[in-house]
């Protein structure tokens, strides 16, 4: 019998993503030698020059229970590896984390695990008329997005993630990629298109929770979500309202809205209060069928997540 898909999976059960990358790494206090060609901050490229690193905080977030690992991938769009000078390498270099992680779910023998490519935004801002983020060609950016989907396709991916939109046009623009990707590759896996909101449920560029659900749900997108920006909270009235629409939705809150100290973004909420509040809206509403979380959470927060998921009747 071939294990359930991804998307079976999430129609039988509520499933546990992971939480956040970045800080991950923080606490491994890299130092720029440890980046490719020592250019420090390249937090993707640790795929290449510190593999254990990537494979242990996977690790960590699996044993804590999640269903769901992203690749560490984010930043891996051609656009965003051409600062770094890896952009004619885009396809090579999402193939490869992709195997890693599930190099790291294959560990995992109790019940299927699945790797999710992680796509984050371009740097670009499509819609505006910034002089700078503006101006970018459409084209360009969907073919950034396209060759970066290609690779996590060829690297075994379950599902493609596009996280953290701050911009509907790129978002689009990526949903095309996506199934431009599928195409070239000869492989479908579902899509999942998020949205970042402010605490008053806006994107970026002011468009609404309601108008880019609206503009993407018909692109042939198997689920839409929220992820990063604010804590459960402020996303709990654009929760209910997606929870009447048709998609399954994906909730991936920070732990918590930022707090600044000392210039460094500081994320209060524990493991305890993040995971009362996406128990809430699991039990709440049918549509969400995955839950994780964003900046500020790591494994205890997954830890306690799985628990809350665990003891409920929803799972």
């Amino acid at each position: 019998m071939s294990p359930e898909s991804f998307l079976e999976a999430a129609k039988r059960q509520v499933l546990l993503f992971d939480g956040a990358m970045g800080t991950e790494i923080q606490r491994l206090n890299p130092k720029p030698e440890d980046f490719p060609d020592g250019k420090d901050g390249f937090n993707d490229g640790l795929i290449l020059s510190r593999p254990e690193w990537i494979k242990q905080i996977h690790r960590s977030y699996l044993k804590a229970g999640a269903d769901c690992i992203e690749t560490n991938t984010f930043g891996s769009n051609k656009l965003k590896l051409d600062e770094y000078g890896y952009g004619d390498k885009t396809v090579e270099f999402n193939k490869k984390a992709a195997e890693l992680a599930r190099e790291v779910c294959n560990e995992f023998k109790d019940r299927p695990r699945y790797v999710i490519g992680s796509m984050g935004p371009t740097g670009y801002l499509p819609s505006s008329n910034d002089p700078d983020l503006g101006q970018k060609p459409l084209d360009e950016i969907r073919d950034a997005f396209m060759l970066q989907a290609e690779g996590l396709i060829l690297g075994g991916v379950d599902a493609l993630l596009i996280e953290t939109s701050q911009d509907i046009l790129e978002v689009k623009l990526a949903i095309e990629a996506c199934h431009m990707a599928m195409e070239k590759v000869g492989k479908k896996v579902p899509i999942i298109a998020n949205i970042t909101l402010d605490q008053y449920g806006k994107m970026l560029l002011g468009t609404s929770v309601q108008a880019a659900y609206t503009t993407v749900s018909d692109m042939k997108i198997d689920a839409f979500g929220l992820n990063c920006s604010t804590g459960p909270a402020e996303m709990a009235p654009s929760v209910r309202w997606l929870s009447e629409q048709g998609l399954p939705i994906l909730v991936m809150p920070n732990a918590g809205m930022p707090h600044n100290e000392g210039g460094r973004a500081v994320y209060k909420m524990g493991p305890k209060e993040i995971s009362e509040a996406l128990a809430e809206f699991v039990s709440k509403y049918d549509h969400v069928r995955m839950v994780g979380g964003c900046c500020g959470t790591n494994p205890q927060h997954i830890a306690e997540l799985r628990k809350a998921l665990d003891s409920s009747s929803t799972r």
